[in-house]
């Protein structure tokens, strides 16, 4: 009986480590490498545009409004530009305005929240209140505000950015030092004397280190839908410079009749959006799936501008 019983219990337990197991880490193992070749490819693309596309973007022609062909992949535009050239070159903008502008929104974000999570009491107060007041606006509308006030420009799409992803990034990040407060080991610092910012910057910082790194690669994504926004409204980087944006808007007028003007850059936008909240994803499933997903998913709801309703998911 003990004989039956191992030879029927073994090549079971055998069967599942070895298919369930293995076709998941084979599975994950693929789409880690399509994704960071889909990012290596848009790295590619904004450091070295000249690689990719060999036309000047701003250079005008005799060919207007031509369709996609052998000679202009993506058509021209009104002006005979290369649209092909148009939106490799307008990769550039958007993504350096959206990853600088979501560090700075990183930096801020960490010392805000930690003064929100690790101050006295009424300091704590006063400090979230403010941010409880900005995540009661949209993000857009932060942008808008700030860029109507220091002029259009990359440098001011940087800056917008930064403030009106602020506050979502403080409160996620308030809530994990409020957490991590109540651990044995940070109580224990306390009680031995550790003043408050050498308990912040020894014992919650690099504890947050993980979700911070999952909120930058989640909120990249929104980062770049905003800055694409922006610049489609005339706010963000002004013709003939090549930009995702500011050329989507140009070929809204004439979509019926050459519809590959936005066509091409709105499925850039589209395109680039979808590989950064996959890179993003594989980002927090490595580093710490648990408190990733509720980093992330603490985030997207401030983002959305649910924060005052979803204070405690975060």
């Amino acid at each position: 009986m003990t004989a039956t019983t191992t030879a029927t219990i073994i090549p079971t337990v055998r069967l599942e480590h070895t298919g369930g197991g293995g076709g998941g880490r084979t599975r994950r193992m693929i789409g880690l490498i399509v994704v960071a070749l889909l990012v290596l490819t848009i790295l590619v693309v904004m450091v070295l545009p000249g690689a990719v596309a060999r036309t000047n973007p701003i250079t005008t022609g005799v060919e207007v409004l031509q369709a996609p062909s052998g000679s202009h992949w993506f058509g021209t535009d009104q002006l005979g530009r290369d649209v092909f050239s148009r939106t490799v070159y307008g990769a550039r903008p958007v993504l350096v305005a959206s990853v600088l502008g979501v560090l700075l929104a990183t930096v801020a974000g960490v010392i805000i929240g930690i003064i929100g999570g690790a101050a006295p009491s009424w300091i704590r107060a006063v400090v979230m209140r403010v941010v409880d007041v900005l995540l009661a606006l949209p993000v857009l509308l932060i942008a808008l505000i700030l860029i109507a006030t220091v002029g259009a420009g990359i440098p001011s799409v940087v800056f917008a950015l930064g403030a009106a992803f602020t506050p979502g990034f403080a409160r996620v990040v308030e809530s994990s030092v409020r957490r991590l407060r109540s651990v044995e080991y940070v109580e224990a610092a306390r009680v031995f004397g550790s003043t408050g910012v050498r308990t912040s910057l020894r014992h919650l910082l690099p504890n947050l280190i993980t979700e911070v790194v999952v909120l930058v690669s989640s909120a990249v994504g929104w980062a770049i839908l905003t800055a694409t926004t922006l610049s489609f409204l005339g706010l963000g980087v002004r013709l003939p410079a090549a930009d995702w944006g500011s050329d989507l808007h140009a070929g809204s007028s004439s979509l019926s009749t050459s519809w590959w003007l936005s066509t091409f850059p709105g499925a850039a936008i589209t395109v680039t959006i979808l590989i950064a909240n996959f890179a993003g994803d594989y980002v927090m499933t490595a580093l710490d799936p648990r408190g990733g997903r509720r980093a992330k998913h603490g985030l997207r709801a401030f983002i959305g501008r649910g924060g005052s309703t979803t204070k405690e998911d975060a």
